[in-house]
């Protein structure tokens, strides 16, 4: 990330303090609302597909790259290549590392980020139904930002998760998709040090062992499949630590279904745990989707496909597949401008062999098919359950 260490380095001494698990108070639980994404056949089997994207960050030249002349943002650029893949889902998630506190406070990137509102458009246009907002930057902007954050998500049209507007809202997401009702459950590991005010508690939901196997106990009667989503983990590190591991089995032990990883800006490892009869999948960490960190590895990331289906007749809904599709964040010029996007790797490679492609050149194929490697080896060919 690009970095002004002085802050930089007082943000991560302040984390530190923060500490990586936060013992919470008590909150006040709701009523769940069961929101209906598409209809489904009550009573029938069904297969339902959720994609996942990492971590979207944006920075000052991103902010910069989306500005119109008239003083407006546009972010068209982002995921337009990507578009079709995030909406081969039934219901799409990634999370979004940057407050929407509005223009009054200036528009910002790293360490205290501010985005302009026309990234919920983005997202949106580029088909993801749900941003977490359960992480370190959330709170950027302090606590008033952060509620703004949430209504600007809402009026594009987007769900949110690990944060709450209000006290009475549930800390939990359950849609209905196809018939097949799925929760998430989102949390994060710190604040980056900034303290949640009095009064405000419920606002944020702290990544904290206890709570979330209680949640998980609560959650999990109410739906067919359940996601965790944890903002965790070592920055820059292509593994997890032996703590998130056991964290991981601990938790889907418990009742999730499959563990969705954020915070470490690269990809991580993923794996497919045997807990009792069933197949229950951890991704420990899904890497970056878009940003303007340096590095190769900084800017792989994936869009990741998990495939469930309802057994009406067995009473149970089982994991069917994963799989996923490498992706690559870069910047380029366009008439002298700077423009940023997300590409599908071993797609763009294709179009550059054939002459298609109008960015990247021969030139950059060793770059992404290094990409691609990298991202295949570290993850493995994906999984299948035995039919």
């Amino acid at each position: 990330m690009r970095r002004n260490l002085t802050i930089g380095a007082i943000i991560a001494v302040m984390a530190l303090v923060s500490g990586f698990y936060y013992v919470g108070t008590k909150y006040k639980e709701a009523s769940v609302p069961v929101a209906t994404q598409t209809q489904g056949q009550a009573g029938q089997d069904n297969t339902i597909t959720l994609v996942a994207a990492g971590d979207c960050l944006m920075h000052n030249t991103q902010i910069w790259s989306g500005k119109q002349k008239d003083g407006s943002y546009s972010f068209d650029t982002f995921f337009a290549e990507v578009k079709e893949l995030i909406n081969e889902g039934d219901y799409s998630s990634t999370n979004f590392e940057a407050p929407m506190a509005g223009p009054s406070r200036g528009y910002l990137g790293y360490p205290l980020f501010n985005s302009p509102d026309a990234a919920a458009t983005t997202f949106k246009e580029a088909g993801f139904d749900l941003v977490v907002t359960a992480n370190n930057h959330i709170m950027d902007q302090g606590i008033q930002g952060a509620l703004r954050t949430m209504q600007v998500l809402h009026n594009a049209g987007l769900d949110t998760v690990g944060t709450q507007e209000k006290p009475e809202e549930s800390r939990w997401l359950i849609k209905d998709i196809n018939g097949v009702k799925v929760g998430y459950l989102a949390y994060s590991y710190s604040t980056n040090g900034i303290a949640i005010p009095k009064g405000y508690e419920y606002f944020f939901n702290f990544l904290n062992k206890d709570k979330i196997l209680e949640e998980i106990k609560t959650v999990r009667p109410q739906v067919d499949v359940l996601v965790l989503v944890l903002h965790w983990g070592v920055e820059y590190t292509p593994k997890p630590t032996a703590e998130q591991r056991a964290l991981a089995r601990q938790f889907l032990e418990a009742g999730a279904d499959a563990i969705l990883g954020s915070h470490p800006h690269v990809i991580q490892t993923m794996e497919v745990l045997k807990v009792g009869e069933q197949d229950k999948f951890v991704i420990y960490g899904l890497g970056n989707f878009i940003s303007d960190q340096e590095g190769r590895e900084r800017n792989s990331g994936i869009v990741l496909k998990l495939k469930f289906h309802k057994d009406v007749s067995q009473g149970q809904t089982l994991l069917q597949e994963v799989s996923y599709t490498p992706t690559y964040s870069h910047h380029y010029k366009v008439g002298g401008a700077t423009k940023f996007r997300v590409v599908p790797v071993e797609e763009t490679i294709a179009k550059i062999k054939n002459g298609q492609e109008k960015v990247f050149s021969t030139k950059d194929l060793p770059l992404l098919q290094a990409v691609l490697n990298d991202t295949k080896s570290r993850l493995g060919p994906g999984f299948k359950a035995d039919q």
